[in-house]
């Protein structure tokens, strides 16, 4: 689905690309407090609020297929965060049922 010009994934979409052995970036936008107390196994923080043209492109390559989340269905951190990152030419999609989806599948978070 493509919501406000960002392409969002599913729960079996996020699932398959973990378990296709494809290539991709995981970023928690959450605070660093939120990341600390449990977030998807191997996620990198990279808090909304912190995200810029130059952090990104410290931090990340125009080539990454990037994937991005936050709290949960409610959450818009995600959807701003991949917005701003696809209007500086990133390739990113929103897994936007995020850690509360993720948990409600049976998956534990990892500190």
């Amino acid at each position: 689905t493509v919501k406000d010009g960002v392409k969002e994934i599913s729960y079996d979409q996020f699932a398959h690309i973990r378990e296709s052995g494809e290539k991709y970036v995981l970023l928690d936008v959450l605070s660093p407090d939120s990341y600390d107390k449990g977030h998807i196994a191997g996620a990198v923080s990279f808090p909304a609020s912190t995200i810029n043209e130059m952090t990104a492109e410290k931090r990340l390559s125009k080539d990454d297929h990037i994937i991005v989340y936050c709290g949960n269905f409610q959450c818009t951190a995600s959807t701003q965060s991949a917005k701003k990152l696809s209007d500086l030419g990133y390739n990113v999609v929103d897994y936007k049922g995020g850690l509360k989806e993720w948990q409600d599948k049976g998956n534990k978070l990892t500190k």
